[in-house]
């Protein structure tokens, strides 16, 4: 009997161990993100991208300006495309 005892005392803290990783690793904060609009490639936006779209990679042209990719936060206005223009934190036409 005390073997089945061991065994279950065993598997509960096989059980609690991996329960308290998964809680750690479920909390570890993620790097602050923010939308940055005319700097996804076609087809590349993360999610809806104006009149038309539905969502992710629904943009139809190039550094179009109503849609977004997530990028790290702080370096939106500092991401400059090849047509000469730069992320922008608002939508623009």
């Amino acid at each position: 009997m005390s073997k089945i005892v061991t065994a279950a005392a065993a598997a509960a803290a096989a059980m609690a161990i991996a329960a308290a990783s998964a809680s750690v690793a479920a909390e570890t904060p993620q790097p602050a993100k923010e939308k940055c609009y005319g700097v996804a490639k076609a087809g590349q936006n993360d999610c809806k991208a104006g009149p038309g779209t539905s969502c992710a990679g629904t943009s139809t042209k190039d550094y179009q300006g109503d849609a977004w990719k997530l990028v790290k936060a702080g370096t939106c206005l500092s991401i400059q495309t090849p047509n000469g223009g730069h992320g922008t934190l608002e939508p623009s036409k």
